[in-house]
Parts: C-alpha cells; sequence; structure tokens
C-alpha cells in the first residue's frame, strides 16, 4: 500500500559525462521523491537520460560518468536518513542489493552463462548474509522460484535452459532475495513479447503489494506505465518535464511532449483516431537549444519558449498540488526542488 512517507528523495541531482566545458550533462537538477510502497514510472525517449539517472542514484556509473551535484536521501525502515552518495565503498556494498536492488534490460547479460541459477541466487545470500546456513540459504532461493512463478526444480538449470521470460523472473526474484525497499527496474520486459510483458508486470505488483517494497520502472513505453504506476515523472533532455498521478496524466497531460508520447499508442476504449509521433528528434545533448529543450519540436512554442527554461513547479490549477510541469503554456505557483 502507498503512504506519504518517503523512501528515497533525489535532489537536485546532476550527472555529467566527460570533464570541463566539453561534459556531456545528461541529467541536469533532477529531484523526485519515491514513496514507500509507491510504483514510479519514469518515461522518456532514448537518451532523456533515465537510465543514466538509475545509475548515478545508486553509484553504478563508469567512467567517464561522474555525479557533479546533488544528493540521494534513503530512508531505511529503521534508523535514520543518509545520503547514498556520502557512503564509503563497504556501506555502499552492503546498501546494493539489501536495501535497493536493480533489474537490468537484459537478463542473459546480468546472469553468469556458466553458472547454474542455484549458484548465482546463492551467491546474493552467502555476499550479504554469511552466517545464513546452506540449508537455509536453499530454502530461500526455492520459496524465491516460487514468488516468481518459477518451479524450484529449476534451480539445477542454467541460463541459457530457461526462456527469456523465465530468465527475467530469475532477475527479478534475485533482485527481491533480500527483500530490499527499493526496486529499480530499467526497461525489465522491452526484449520480451506482450503477452509475457503484461505477466511479469502483473506478477511484480502481486509481489509489490505482498512485499511492500517501492519500484522506479523505466521505460520508453507511456502506455505499460499508465497501467501499472501510480506516479509517472516523464524526462525530456536530461530534466524532469512532467509529473504527476498516472491517472491525472492520461486523461489531462500539460507538457505538450507528454501530449505527445500519449498520443502515440492507440487506445483500446473510444472513438479511432490517427496515431501521431512527435516530429523531429531529441536534442544533442552536446549542444542543447536555449531555453526550454523541447521548443524546438513542440507544436504550441511561442516566444518565452525559445529565451528562458522553465522552471519545474506546481501548476495553478485544483490539483496543482498534486501534479508539477515545466512549460511556459502553464505558470507554476510553487517550484519544485
Amino acid at each position: 500500500m502507498t503512504t506519504s512517507e518517503p523512501v528515497l528523495e533525489i535532489r537536485n541531482l546532476n550527472v555529467d559525462y566527460g570533464l570541463g566545458p566539453q561534459a556531456v550533462h545528461a541529467v541536469r537538477d533532477v529531484s523526485l521523491t519515491l514513496h514507500r510502497g509507491e510504483v514510479l514510472g519514469l518515461a522518456g525517449e532514448s537518451g532523456s537520460g533515465k537510465s543514466t539517472l538509475a545509475y548515478g542514484m545508486t553509484r553504478l556509473l563508469a567512467p567517464p560518468g561522474a555525479i557533479s551535484g546533488g544528493s540521494v536521501i534513503y530512508h531505511p525502515a529503521d534508523g535514520e536518513p543518509y545520503d547514498v552518495l556520502s557512503l564509503s565503498d563497504n556501506d555502499l556494498r552492503g546498501f546494493r542489493w539489501a536495501e535497493t536492488a536493480i533489474v537490468f534490460q537484459g537478463a542473459m547479460n546480468s546472469l553468469n552463462p556458466v553458472h547454474k541459477i542455484s549458484t548465482q541466487l546463492n551467491d546474493v545470500l552467502q555476499a550479504h548474509d554469511p552466517k545464513m546456513s546452506a540449508h537455509a540459504r536453499n530454502a530461500r532461493c526455492r520459496e524465491m522460484l516460487k514468488l516468481v512463478g518459477i518451479s524450484p526444480d529449476r534451480m539445477e538449470a542454467y541460463p541459457h535452459q530457461l526462456s527469456g521470460g523465465m530468465r527475467q523472473r530469475v532477475m527479478i526474484g534475485m533482485a527481491l532475495i533480500l527483500q530490499p525497499q527499493v526496486v529499480i527496474m530499467d526497461e525489465p520486459t522491452t526484449a520480451l513479447d506482450v503477452v509475457m510483458q503484461r505477466q511479469i508486470l502483473g506478477q511484480l505488483i502481486e509481489l509489490r503489494e505482498r512485499l511492500g517494497f517501492s519500484v522506479i520502472f523505466i521505460t520508453h513505453d507511456l502506455s505499460l506505465l499508465v497501467e501499472f504506476s501510480d506516479r509517472i515523472a516523464i524526462m525530456y533532455g536530461g530534466r524532469i518535464v512532467e509529473e504527476a498521478p498516472a491517472t491525472a496524466l492520461y486523461k489531462d497531460s500539460l507538457h505538450p511532449y507528454s501530449e505527445g508520447l500519449l498520443g502515440s499508442f492507440p487506445a483500446l476504449r473510444g472513438p479511432r483516431r490517427e496515431l501521431a509521433g512527435i516530429p523531429g528528434s531529441p536534442p544533442d545533448l552536446k549542444a542543447m537549444p536555449t531555453g526550454c529543450s523541447f521548443h524546438p519540436r513542440c507544436p504550441k512554442a511561442f516566444d518565452p519558449c525559445a529565451e528562458t527554461i522553465p522552471a519545474l513547479g506546481h501548476p495553478d490549477t485544483p490539483d496543482g498540488g498534486t501534479r508539477s510541469v515545466a512549460c511556459w503554456l502553464h505558470p507554476v505557483r510553487e517550484p519544485v526542488g
């Protein structure tokens, strides 16, 4: 069940690739709050900064990626909040997987092809709870496979002996085996067919309700997020341009980019309409346009859009306190972050 209690707060996070004047600013001043028990969807085209944000908040960035500003405040179930970006290497190893886990897009790139599933699940438990007995570890591994819909007798299989959907379920089970508070899913179903996508996402929501963890779900497919998320944040050009409850964003999106994403997939009900893509291409992060980064592609752009970057804030609407937008079409009464 979703609560108003925060579990993870991203505050003014900036991530660059490279150093000095030639650095590419991939994530720009992003602030987001994930509440306990919530599914927060993060959508946007390729190159908008979604995955970079996930790697930044968990300090998984590979060089030349670097965090150039901001903080990531984690609120444990017991204890005082702390900044993940200030953890020592030893504390960071304890934080990952035990408190926050990640499910990547390609399960075959995450699972070791020369080790059995049982070995890889056991490795997680041995690394984080070395005092656990072999019998208890085996029982826990079998329990997790059952939870994600895989027969425990597949524990002795190698990754190549499982289907794509089963491998992705194993990755979800591996992510949940230490019962983390936060699970980050980076396009985990993109490579699967739509039937398997729905099965896995439905099972994920069921597990969320049973175990009480929070989810950050990253995808370019907004239609998935509308159905499975509590709230949705839209990224463009490394910034958050709109954030709202999923139903509110679907029924009444405020940012023209959000409207374009929603208009790119068909509705199952209602009158038939022509699908319309977003003209143009995402901005080059090395040469961002002035003002709002979406204005060269925006059908509603007017003079201020090309001159000044709009601040992300609560719009002057009846539901403005529950949503935010960065667009000159919607004056904000209170900035966010």
